[in-house]
């Protein structure tokens, strides 16, 4: 199954609380930190949210299990 590879590159400061909820929610909690998520539509849906905050593709790599 494929995934998607997201890296937080803008500050967490200043953000409203349902955007903290939603990088809390992908597991991004500091600048540079990258995950592989599974290839959902909500983990695509919470990365269009933050959009302005993240730089995200799709990989062939299998997300992590954690």
């Amino acid at each position: 199954m494929p995934g998607i590879k997201v890296k937080l590159v803008r500050s967490r400061a200043g953000r409203s609380h349902d955007q903290l909820a939603t990088l809390k929610g992908l597991g991004l909690y500091r600048m540079n930190q990258e995950r592989i998520l599974p290839d959902t539509p909500a983990t695509i849906g919470m990365c269009k949210k933050l959009q302005h905050l993240i730089e995200w593709e799709k990989v062939a790599e299998e997300p992590t299990q954690s």
